[in-house]
């Protein structure tokens, strides 16, 4: 696959083997310039932005997925057969659903459910629930507990509908679905057809059974400790 590609003018060679996604361009922007060291713009189609730098010396590429399945599915896709990154971490906000988690907590990724078509190109005749690398998860959780924030790991929801006229929330929540975000099941399917790697860190901007929510500019720049969990691992 040809670089640049149609959404990304970053050449060979100016990503990072790793690279963390947030959804919010801007928050891709704040951790550029609060942990990267010679943090350099590499990509800014539709305001995308895509940086490469240092963290604790080792090189280290961010980058904004958008919002849902369909956007982080080109990105990743790009970013995996184009550019050759091994390793794709997704930093995202996620509505709790499980009621022992509160806000702010984190939530690890181990599978992704949906209710997205995404994996039916893939040519399995069935319902897929792909999973993250299992080390990454370890070292997740490991780098959690030395942070000593609460943590719960299990699979997560990625739905391609935020209002959704038939909630479906209270039959996951049954079925022990942690929390509920928009771009975990298309990551891990692209990662896994294209045999690399990722994983999905989520900390709760909101409790869709009760309206409490943070405030965007709150999700994107308070976020630090799933931020600095997911550079640790980097």
């Amino acid at each position: 696959m040809d670089t640049p590609t149609l959404h990304n003018t970053a050449k060979k060679g100016d990503f990072a083997p790793t690279v963390l996604m947030p959804g919010d361009p801007l928050r891709a922007k704040f951790i550029a310039e609060t942990y990267l060291e010679n943090a350099r713009l590499v990509n800014n189609v539709r305001s995308i932005y895509g940086y490469t730098g240092f963290y604790k010396g080792k090189e280290v590429s961010v980058m904004g997925s958008g919002m849902g399945i369909p956007s982080i599915g080109i990105y990743s896709y790009e970013l995996y057969n184009a550019y050759g990154v091994e390793t794709i971490i997704r930093v995202g906000s996620a509505g709790m659903i499980n009621p022992k988690l509160k806000v702010r907590d984190l939530v690890i990724g181990m599978s992704a459910y949906s209710n997205s078509s995404y994996g039916k190109q893939f040519g399995f005749d069935g319902n897929l629930a792909p999973c993250a690398d299992f080390e990454l998860v370890s070292a997740a959780v490991e780098e959690a507990k030395k942070i000593g924030i609460h943590t719960m790991v299990g699979p997560i929801f990625s739905t391609d509908c935020f209002y959704n006229a038939k909630d479906p929330l209270p039959t996951l929540q049954k079925l022990g679905v942690l929390a509920v975000e928009m771009e975990a099941y298309g990551l891990y399917l692209n990662a896994a057809y294209a045999g690399k790697k990722a994983l999905c860190l989520c900390q709760i901007s909101d409790d869709p059974f009760t309206g409490e929510a943070l405030s965007p500019q709150e999700v994107r720049e308070t976020f630090t400790q799933m931020m600095e969990i997911a550079l640790n691992i980097a």
